[in-house]
């Protein structure tokens, strides 16, 4: 097990998925172009819904490749992280919205483990990870959101207390 690197990816985790969050708080409306473009899907429904915008996946892997560095990892690391964490949030998203969940609606799992997993297993070939390794991360980024979530509720960065 390679713990300095679980929480090096944790922290890369949090930050990828905490600068949307945190740009929404702070931008509200400004530059929050909807990364779907508003388009419907066979279904009737919207592909992704509003709250999954340009400026927050351009603010995520500017933030994760800024971050990277300060870290202890590459720059390259960082801007794989953000950007498959926010390919992962987009995937439950869509998945969600053919569930026919409404857009920031919670779904334990489905909200967590693809932002989670697939950015991991993106930085598989460059990082020493083992089997167990990932499944920490993904475990410990799982109960971390829940509670962070409510933390974040509190200091009014989350618009619901999940």
């Amino acid at each position: 097990m390679h713990p300095v690197t679980i929480l090096q990816l944790l922290a890369l985790l949090a930050v990828a998925n905490g600068t949307p969050v945190v740009a929404k708080k702070f931008l509200g409306e400004r530059f929050a172009i909807p990364l779907d473009g508003g388009l419907g899907f066979v279904d009737g429904r919207r592909l992704l819904g509003p709250s999954k915008t340009l400026r927050g996946v351009i603010l995520s892997v500017l933030a994760t490749s800024i971050g990277a560095p300060i870290l202890g990892l590459e720059l390259q690391v960082g801007a794989v992280v953000g950007g498959v964490a926010m390919f992962g949030d987009a995937l439950s998203s869509f998945l969600k919205r053919r569930l026919g969940l409404p857009p920031s609606s919670m779904a334990t799992g489905l909200d967590q483990i693809p932002e989670s997993l697939l950015p991991v297993l993106a930085c598989s070939a460059t990082l020493p990870l083992t089997l167990t390794d990932v499944a920490v991360v993904v475990v410990v980024f799982l109960a971390g959101e829940i509670v962070l979530s409510r933390a974040f509720y509190s200091l009014h960065l989350r618009d619901r207390p999940y």
